[in-house]
């Protein structure tokens, strides 16, 4: 797919640029593998706002996108190619030979008719679903699983894959796009191929109406706020702030650590790298 740029004709298509998404499937979702999706509008469970500016939004269907792909042994053939509102890269609607259906991820250079399968020992093709252990080391892979059986957890979004850089006993050593080097579970199943929709990246989206096409609220800066609404509100006059940059709740939001997972420390065999602003 390639990038979509617009003449200025107006203010909005001034700067525009879109993904062109010729040769996707143009009518409507599988019809069993979808479901109504209720804007959760920045709120969790509880109703409290969690995320600020979050609201709206096109009404959407959800996809149900097989992160398993437990269906062993038996080929399926990619009958189409399609958007999802609900991610970055697009999905495939696979036929198995039993007649059944299911979306996965698209990789890149995939294309319609194509067969894959799902299983231990099968061809290092596109597409194809197999345990870390079947696959050599420096190949491109993506939804992977973290725990055998749990289902793709990592490297499932537009563009993006991970690397088998070696081996450790029973686990595989993987590098992620960040730099970390994690270990993984050998038996844990992985998919060959690097995601869809790489130009996601390069979007622009041009207009203050298609922020809220996606659900998102116009945001207001901290420091114009009052003190009741935000730390860095209130001062005569136009101010910095008064203390380093924080969140609407006063947690520090120029690298502070967040993750508390002790328990997972040990299959991280190198931190990911440090971003350059920070050094």
């Amino acid at each position: 797919m390639a990038l979509k740029t617009f003449k200025p004709y107006t203010k909005s298509t001034r700067g525009t640029i879109l993904v062109d998404r010729t040769g996707l499937w143009k009518g409507k979702p599988f019809k069993s593998l979808v479901s109504p999706k209720n804007a959760m509008k920045g709120r969790n469970n509880n109703g409290h706002i969690t995320s600020i500016n979050r609201a709206g939004g096109h009404k959407k269907m959800y996809r149900h996108v097989d992160f398993y792909r437990k269906k062993f042994d038996v080929e399926a053939t990619v009958e189409r190619i399609e958007y999802d509102p609900n991610r970055s890269c697009y999905i495939m609607l696979v036929k198995f030979d039993d007649n059944s259906h299911a979306y996965y991820l698209a990789p890149q250079k995939i294309k319609v008719g194509d067969k894959i399968e799902n299983g231990s020992k099968k061809e290092i093709k596109i597409g194809n679903c197999m345990p870390l252990q079947d696959i050599p080391v420096g190949i491109d892979i993506h939804n992977v699983e973290i725990q055998p059986g749990g289902g793709g957890k990592i490297a499932r979004s537009a563009g993006t894959s991970v690397t088998i850089s070696g081996l450790d006993g029973n686990y595989s050593l993987i590098k992620l796009t960040s730099g970390e080097v994690r270990k993984i579970d050998s038996r844990s199943l992985a998919t060959i191929g690097v995601l869809s929709n790489p130009d996601q990246k390069n979007i622009k989206i041009g207009k203050a109406g298609r922020s809220r096409w996606l659900g998102r609220r116009p945001h207001t800066r901290g420091v114009v706020k009052n003190p009741v609404d935000h730390p860095h509100g209130g001062g005569e006059g136009k101010t910095a702030g008064g203390r380093h940059p924080v969140s609407p709740k006063g947690q520090s939001a120029k690298g502070l650590k967040t993750r508390d997972n002790k328990r997972t420390d040990k299959y991280i065999v190198k931190r990911r790298n440090k971003r350059k602003d920070n050094k």
